[in-house]
């Protein structure tokens, strides 16, 4: 019987091919380079191996011009012909595959879901592809900076995380959407914000302001703090997750205020974890440094909590939260961070915390009243600009 040709129309699966978008289209060719590339090592007998950009401390630098971080040369080499690269090496490859396979469908999936997808028994052993989830995400991130794309460019994405209320209205996937009339939940950030999924509509926003945790936000809310201060009101649900860092960076940017870009305010707890949230979405993310240009925010301001907010606010001892070990560990990593460490006034926020001995965090402005984080503070602090910048 003579084997029938596939149809244009269809996908190597045999199913419907889906129409693929510019995005897609640059995507599915980085893999099928990659596939190349191994082919021909394989035709010329030579031992396959992928080379991986080293998501280390020491592989990243700062650019003061652009004042982002950037992704060094450093790899570390995976063979095929080596036991102990090996599996993971058919691993990489295998989630390459699975990838493919996705945006060949025009269908995407979890993180989640692509494990189960690739997860199952290797025919004649007892052997998994993937043992669990943890063996698995590291895979995808391996990928992701392999072919310097974004696992929601492969059409994987992370759970919604994120919330976003204002005078914004945009189009999600078709759906007009008006951000003013969204409820007290919000507009439920996606994980893949890219210009072909979300595309900006009108605003009167004169301002974006990211609060740390959904609480907060919450907070912000209820006291219609966006509408009575035309501000778009953002939180990412503790550290902001991809989608979170990439609409703020393309509100940011494709935005404006008077003929500015819209300014960036980052409400965050005055501990070593708020600063490092703030240093991600300002410079960057060492896993994510070859991915700076498109998230992070170098205009991005650190409006609070401040470590001169306990007296300055008039708090009371009740509402500090002792530093353990970890905690003054982590804050002079982040003091010893290239793109902190000639700014005096991080250096001199980060010792006040260090001499405080305590922390803070948003909440404890409820101590001095339900509202008088949106009502007092924040609007203070604007009026002033009393912020941390540069």
């Amino acid at each position: 019987m003579a084997k029938k040709k596939r149809s244009r129309s269809e996908s190597s699966s045999g199913t419907p091919a889906a129409v693929l978008t510019p995005r897609d289209k640059k995507t599915i060719n980085t893999l099928i380079t990659l596939a190349d590339e191994i082919v021909e090592a394989a035709d010329k007998k030579k031992d396959p191996h992928l080379d991986i950009p080293a998501r280390t401390l020491t592989n990243v630098k700062y650019n003061n011009t652009a004042r982002i971080i950037e992704m060094g040369k450093g790899t570390n080499r995976r063979q095929l012909f080596n036991l102990t690269q090996a599996k993971a090496y058919m691993q990489t490859l295998l989630v390459a595959e699975g990838t493919k396979r996705l945006l060949d469908q025009g269908k995407t999936t979890s993180i989640r879901g692509l494990y189960y997808l690739l997860k199952h028994t290797i025919e004649g052993t007892k052997e998994e592809t993937f043992d669990d989830q943890a063996d698995c995400d590291p895979i995808i991130e391996d990928l992701e900076v392999t072919l310097t794309t974004l696992r929601e460019e492969l059409h994987v994405y992370a759970s919604n995380r994120g919330a976003m209320v204002g005078p914004l209205t945009l189009t999600d996937s078709g759906d007009e959407i008006d951000c003013s009339r969204m409820g007290s939940g919000g507009y439920s950030i996606p994980s893949i914000v890219e210009a072909d999924v979300i595309q900006f509509g009108s605003h009167r926003a004169e301002f974006i302001l990211h609060v740390e945790k959904d609480t907060v936000w919450r907070r912000f809310n209820e006291d219609k703090f966006w509408r009575k201060h035309n501000c778009i009101l953002i939180h990412g649900g503790g550290q902001p997750p991809r989608g979170v860092r990439r609409l703020l960076s393309r509100m940011h940017n494709e935005l404006t205020y008077r003929g500015q870009k819209l300014p960036v305010f980052c409400l965050l707890d005055n501990d070593p974890w708020g600063y490092y949230i703030y240093s991600v979405l300002k410079q960057g993310s060492i896993n994510l440094a070859y991915e700076s240009k498109r998230m992070a925010i170098p205009d991005a301001r650190y409006i609070g909590l401040r470590s001169k907010d306990f007296e300055e606010c008039k708090l009371t001892p009740s509402v500090q939260i002792r530093l353990n070990e970890q905690d003054i560990k982590r804050a002079k990593q982040i003091a010893g961070y290239p793109w902190f460490a000639k700014k005096k006034e991080w250096q001199r926020e980060i010792k006040q915390m260090l001499d405080n001995g305590f922390k803070l965090e948003v909440e404890s402005l409820i101590s001095k009243d339900i509202s008088y984080v949106t009502e007092t503070y924040v609007p203070e602090r604007l009026k002033a600009q009393d912020w941390l910048g540069d």
